[in-house]
């Protein structure tokens, strides 16, 4: 099993190598998950590569963003330059930026980011379809769930095991952007996770910021069912930091056993919340995984200076090597040294020459030989075979000169990386799908907001919600009575492979009521519409931000795609919709689908349990500290969607108009039914009632 460590500069990838990584993510350049980092520069790049090539470790680029089209030519250039450097794979959220890598750097290995929100077997075989060599699933899946992945993966599989916990499903936040324009999926979370906030208007408390993760206990059970990659979180960490956690993850896996209590303790002293979790590992979710970090928690400074004395001196770390080297008299004498991966060396220094006053002697050249210091190699004279011929003398000089020359020629040797074939880009998908004026399409989140003065407003395109499928009335007469509505069932954001039973039934119910397509919210559930004959669209969970994503799903043969919320009026405006578009436009946006149910974690007596598709009904809010109330909607297995405080309007505004969509989409959570009918003519034109409060969310704004 791999050991993957963060690096977030220069000093950390040396810390991390030191102290016993076998492998090294890093980014570089803007189009990474942690701008926030010192990050590397393209001519930084290049030289890491040697460096962990030298001590055989595997380098790893992240490009786990979502980028934007103006940015794929900077990704274009990233994923050429790192197939030329050799790094070893790069790490990517984006589904068309995966097409792209596939096509341009072949040779290149592609791993998909947790930013893909990759949880379940369907998932891991659809991205192995594009091409991916790993997977990087969800940190919250439990234990079960990735064994049955791992038997059954056809690629290699990565898990988190140390580090921060998101509330979020990764790839699936938007509480950062919508607040502050600082966007998770573009590398700039401003964590409002880790701030207090009052559940249904009480006492505040830390109700999003869970404990660190922490599965130092379970590396046997891991490497058994047979994960891959063992995953370090921690680029926005100090070098010291990545050395301490690495240094004991590596001896863990080395020596085959449990941390000790005193590793333990190193651990929590590099960084805790309060201590570690592991609930989500063993299936516990719940509120004994909160926790923030505390103004007097131990000063690791002692710590850190010890492992910081230790790896600069950049001998933690040496390559085991042997030499032969050979003194005649008659010919050059020869050194050749020998690295156990397979490489051999050799370089030539002059004839020896007759003594004059003292010969050479074999020890005395063991001697100088040794001399490794400043090299990353390291032997002892009994690793050196000495041949020299009777009564020769060679100056030191030339003796050093011989030892630095095959060591040169080794380290050359060892960094050597091997010929990638480059493509020229495709070019970018034709428009073909965008219209002048976009139908409006409604989603609904409660049954009592299905009402017949609705219907008849003829909604294009009406999304229910899969989980309460059974709840909404759609018979016949509904049918005939709003022929040109398609009613389309929306899949959950998070459905595990041990919950897929239970959507089964629901899918059957929807054929039932009448639905004739499936909004698919991940990748993986593309197999689901397939089973059972729906029509598929996209909808926001896919986070569709560019028009090579777009072109993806079109590949997919899906109908339409939602785009992300994230998007600005005028890149929705320029996307090459090679696939018909649908843009939110109405409503309160989803902040966080959290794996926790928050109702559940409060003691509020949530009645829905683990595995039981049906939520609970009633509504519970967070207020923040500037008395900011986002309600909480429950959703699907138990978990909690976390809505934004104000809704969003843009009916006023005509630039939704003229952005070449072929849906406008009116999103309704908290509504009553007479507001879900009052927003949809007023957006039809029939009235001219503006919200007394409102945002225009990101579509003037846009996010960092």
């Amino acid at each position: 099993m791999e050991l993957l460590a963060p690096a977030g500069r220069w000093e950390a990838m040396e810390a991390a190598v030191q102290n016993g990584a076998d492998a090294v993510y890093l980014g570089c350049g803007e189009l990474n998950a942690r701008r926030g980092a010192e990050n590397f520069t393209p001519d930084q790049l290049p030289r890491a590569a040697d460096y962990c090539r030298l001590y055989g470790v595997k380098l790893y680029l992240t490009l786990n963003t979502l980028p934007s089209d103006r940015e794929l030519g900077e990704a274009e250039k990233m994923l050429r330059l790192a197939s030329r450097c050799g790094v070893d794979g790069v790490i990517v959220q984006d589904w068309g930026l995966a097409a792209l890598a596939r096509t341009i750097v072949p040779d290149l290995p592609l791993h998909g980011s947790t930013q893909m929100t990759v949880h379940s077997l369907s998932g891991v075989e659809k991205a192995a379809e594009l091409g991916m060599k790993c997977v990087v699933l969800g940190r919250e899946l439990d234990r079960e769930n990735v064994r049955s992945i791992c038997v059954r993966s056809p690629i290699s599989i990565e898990v988190f095991a140390h580090g921060a916990l998101c509330m979020c499903w990764s790839g699936q936040c938007a509480m950062s952007a919508l607040i502050g324009q600082r966007s998770g999926n573009r590398g700039l979370c401003a964590q409002p996770c880790r701030l207090p906030y009052r559940f249904d208007g009480g006492r505040p408390s830390r109700l999003l910021s869970l404990k660190d993760a922490c599965l130092a206990s379970h590396l046997q059970e891991l490497r058994d069912m047979g994960v891959s990659i063992l995953k370090l979180e921690g680029r926005m960490k100090r070098p010291e930091y990545v050395a301490v956690i690495t240094r004991v993850y590596s001896a863990l896996l080395k020596e085959n056993r449990l941390p000790t209590e005193e590793e333990l303790d190193q651990l929590a002293l590099a960084f805790s919340r309060d201590g570690f979790t592991d609930a989500y590992w063993q299936g516990r979710p719940g509120p004994a995984m909160f926790g923030a970090r505390s103004e007097t928690a131990p000063d690791p400074a002692g710590l850190f200076k010890e492992a910081k004395a230790a790896y600069d001196q950049g001998d933690l770390r040496t390559i085991p090597i042997a030499m032969q080297a050979e003194f005649p008299s008659d010919r050059p004498c020869r050194l050749t040294v020998s690295d156990r991966d397979g490489h051999t060396a050799s370089a030539e220094g002059p004839v020896p020459e007759p003594a004059r006053s003292r010969a050479l002697e074999a020890g005395e050249i063991k001697a100088r030989l040794c001399k490794t210091g400043g090299t990353p190699f390291r032997l002892t004279e009994a690793e050196i075979s000495v041949t020299l011929s009777p009564g020769l003398f060679l100056p030191a000089g030339d003796v050093n000169g011989l030892r630095r020359s095959a060591l040169e020629r080794l380290v050359s040797l060892r960094t050597t990386k091997l010929a990638r074939r480059e493509n020229p880009a495709p070019p970018m998908p034709e428009n073909t799908a965008g219209i002048k004026e976009p139908l409006l399409s409604v989603s609904l989140s409660h049954p009592s907001q299905l009402t017949t003065d609705l219907l008849e407003l003829a909604p294009s395109i009406l999304y229910l919600p899969i989980e309460r499928i059974a709840a909404f009335d759609l018979l016949s007469s509904d049918r005939e009575r709003c022929p040109d509505t398609e009613f389309c069932a929306a899949l959950p954001r998070i459905c595990k492979d041990s919950e897929e039973r239970s959507l089964y039934r629901l899918l059957e119910a929807a054929k039932e009521r009448g639905c004739t397509s499936l909004a698919i919210q991940n990748i993986g559930q593309l197999h689901l519409a397939e089973k059972f004959g729906f029509t598929v669209r996209g909808d926001y969970g896919l986070n569709i931000f560019n028009s090579r994503s777009l072109d993806q799903l079109r590949a997919w043969g899906l109908e339409s795609a939602c785009l992300s919320f994230e998007l600005r009026h005028e890149q929705v405006r320029d996307l090459q919709k090679s696939l018909p578009c649908e843009a939110i436009v109405c409503g309160r946006l989803p902040l966080m689908v959290t794996e926790n149910c928050l109702i559940s974690n409060a003691g509020k007596g949530c009645p829905a349990r683990r595995g039981d598709p049906t939520p609970c009904s009633r509504f519970h809010t967070i207020t923040d500290r500037k008395n900011e109330v986002f309600p909480i909607l429950p959703v699907f297995g138990c978990r909690s969607e976390i809505e934004n405080s104000r809704t969003l309007f843009l009916a006023d505004k005509p630039e939704y108009r003229r952005c070449g969509l072929r849906y406008a989409r009116l999103r309704f959570t908290t509504e009553t039914p007479e507001e879900c009918v009052q927003l949809l003519r007023r957006y039809q034109g029939r009235s001219g009632d503006i919200p007394a409060s409102y945002t225009r969310g990101l579509f003037y704004r846009g996010v960092e």
